[in-house]
């Protein structure tokens, strides 16, 4: 096993100081300190050599569930937003949904990155390197294939400790797929919220935000003619008036309000979903205009986090008036309106930063109880969340960014950031991610695709999404309005549902093409697809 050679670099006393150190890792956990006199930690930095060949792959896991992270080769090199005009990334705020304004993305072939876990993989035999604690900050990894060389940091700048540091909690395991991943698992202190699959609907990928309810109880009637009672019917973004105002909804779309709606659902026998992006509000809104103290601020401005709407804000949630806002908001959501389950959006922004006394990693999984606390056995669908501070939190979660109604999304939107939307890029996180299925939570790879109206997608590519969901996943939610869906197309639904119940058995993947081999009604079979 390799050593891991360490370096703390601290400020002690108004002096800079250096703690140095060896660990020789092994298989399994690895737990690795440092006695700190009072101090501000500086940086936390660790090396190992590593050998990895031409035919193994590399698969660094990205900060948060849009984050594109397909497997990598030794030639690899992943963009940022650097080589973009900063007039544009400034303009709509591009580096603010993933982790380019605090790690350097130095865009050279053989250096790749990755938050929480990665791996090293030839066939079936995977090297795995894992945190096993992220709350003393992001465990990150850095491969440099020309230096051979692993470095592992703690994402902890700036933070006061003293007394016995965890400087690294890592898991390490070499095996097969399933060897490995299990084992992670079963170290964890955290464990997975047990929850059913999740059948059913959401209105966003055909009406997005032109829904009103007049287009929900269309949706809803359709939705009678296929779906099975306990289904899940989940209205997503455009209810509201705007984002971050979440106590009325949109009165000139819903002029009875949210509760007639979920009754209408509940009496169709689904249950209810509503969307929400609880840390977030937009610059239009009305709590951004009436309550900016609410809002997380850096340099005396609030903290901007993306384009969307309007442009959209972090609320700060030590403030105790946010806290007392959110609790208001989801006790109307459940104990008022009615509504069974959650989809949280845009978590990210709970957490952009740390401080003295907090990682940005502790905030996030804070921010992640608070939201457990407020949702109690309400089961949670997390979204744009970083990975690992969901674990055991939410019952679903996303692994993938949005999809698109085309491939790939238009020839500019590639070069924006690795959390763009793109129904092939979100594949790609549900077979890179696969892992994580039924192990942190149960994994939503996004909707699929039957209808032919509204879309771009052509016969095999909507076989792809599906098909890999239903195998690889375990949310499986459309966006068509199924009252359209002709026999045909109701007798693949059925189908695919019934792909569902799969057991996996294997995944095979290289450049070229993906196999998978699974187990149903005591048969098995296997589907292959090539490059797309």
């Amino acid at each position: 096993m390799p050593e891991l050679r360490w370096t703390v670099k601290v400020l002690e006393n108004g002096a800079d100081r250096e703690y140095k150190g060896s660990y020789d890792l092994v298989y399994g956990e690895n737990h690795v300190t440092c006695d700190l006199d009072p101090c501000m930690i500086l940086s936390v930095k660790g090396t190992v050599l590593l050998t990895v060949s031409e035919e193994e792959r590399i698969f660094m896991n990205g900060y948060q569930t849009w984050t594109f992270c397909p497997e990598y080769s030794i030639h690899s090199r992943i963009r940022g937003t650097r080589q973009l005009p900063k007039i544009a990334v400034d303009k709509f705020s591009l580096d603010r949904y993933g982790d380019y304004h605090f790690v350097d993305y130095p865009y050279q072939r053989g250096i790749t990155h990755g938050f929480s876990y990665c791996y090293f993989r030839k066939d079936n035999y995977y090297r795995l390197f894992a945190s096993l604690n992220e709350e003393p900050g992001y465990t990150r990894f850095r491969y440099n294939a020309k230096t051979s060389t692993m470095t592992i940091t703690r994402d902890c700048a700036s933070l006061k400790t003293s007394g016995t540091y965890p400087i690294f909690d890592l898991y390490l395991a070499q095996g097969s797929e399933n060897e490995v991943f299990d084992g992670w698992f079963d170290a964890l202190p955290m464990k997975r919220r047990e929850a059913p699959k999740l059948y059913g609907y959401s209105s966003w990928y055909n009406r997005y935000q032109d829904i009103s309810e007049e287009s929900i109880q269309t949706d809803l009637e359709g939705c009678r003619k296929i779906f099975e009672p306990g289904d899940l019917f989940q209205i997503d973004d455009g209810w509201e008036m705007k984002v971050g105002d979440w106590m009325f909804a949109d009165y000139h779309k819903f002029p009875g309000g949210m509760k007639p709606m979920v009754d209408k659902i509940h009496e169709s026998g689904f249950k209810a979903g509503l969307w929400l992006a609880p840390f977030v509000a937009e610059t239009d809104s009305e709590l951004f205009h009436f309550h900016p103290d609410w809002f997380l601020k850096v340099n005396g401005e609030p903290w901007i986090n993306g384009c969307n709407w309007s442009g959209f804000y972090s609320l700060d949630i030590d403030h105790p008036e946010v806290k007392n806002y959110l609790r208001k908001v989801f006790h109307k959501v459940f104990d008022v309106w009615g509504f069974d389950l959650v989809k949280l959006d845009f978590l990210y922004a709970a957490a952009p930063f740390g401080n003295d006394h907090e990682t940005r990693a502790g905030r996030m999984i804070r921010a992640m109880e608070f939201l457990r606390e407020l949702c109690g056995d309400h089961p949670i669908l997390g979204c744009g969340v970083p990975v690992m501070p969901a674990f055991g939190l939410v019952e679903y979660c996303r692994i993938s960014c949005d999809v698109t109604l085309d491939w790939n999304d238009r020839l500019h939107m590639r070069v924006i950031h690795r959390e763009r939307p793109s129904t092939r890029q979100a594949i790609g996180n549900t077979v890179f991610r696969r892992q994580l299925n039924n192990r942190a939570y149960i994994s939503d790879p996004d909707v699929f695709f039957l209808r032919e109206d509204n879309l771009k997608l052509n016969d095999l590519r909507k076989e792809i999404l599906i098909t890999i969901g239903a195998l690889l996943g375990g949310v499986f939610l459309t966006s068509d309005d199924p009252s359209s869906y002709t026999e045909e197309m109701k007798e693949k639904y059925r189908k695919y549902r019934k792909l569902t119940d799969a057991e996996l058995l294997s995944v095979y993947h290289d450049r070229r093409r993906i196999t998978i081999t699974y187990r149903l009604d005591g048969k098995t079979d296997s589907v292959t697809f090539g490059k797309e």
